[in-house]
């Protein structure tokens, strides 16, 4: 596993969110993983087109249904920077201190 390191193309909300959906599967369609974080379709192809320029998902295309849907899945070194950037929010989440009421 990757040390860990806070990443600036993973941190954004709605990029850390489709991660962290696509840590947990094989793959995900691209309608349910934008339904699941509320966004449009613009915005979930720039979020995706970062994250597949960093090498980060990889998108597959299929025929279904008669429709043309789009599969995403996080690729090796997306699952390794995503462990990452989580292990470094939770080291800097623990320097915390809390809050007297």
């Amino acid at each position: 596993m990757k040390v860990p390191q806070f990443d600036a193309v993973i941190h954004a909300p709605g990029r850390l969110q489709i991660c962290a959906i696509l840590s947990r599967v094989d793959e995900a369609e691209f309608a349910t993983v934008r339904d699941l974080i509320a966004v449009s379709d613009s915005v979930m192809s720039k979020h995706l087109r970062q994250l597949e320029e960093a090498g980060y998902v990889a998108l597959r295309k299929a025929a279904e249904a008669g429709r043309q849907r789009t599969w995403i899945r996080l690729t090796p070194s997306g699952y390794e920077a995503f462990a990452a950037h989580v292990q470094e929010l939770t080291r800097l989440a623990a320097l915390t201190p809390p809050r007297a009421g």
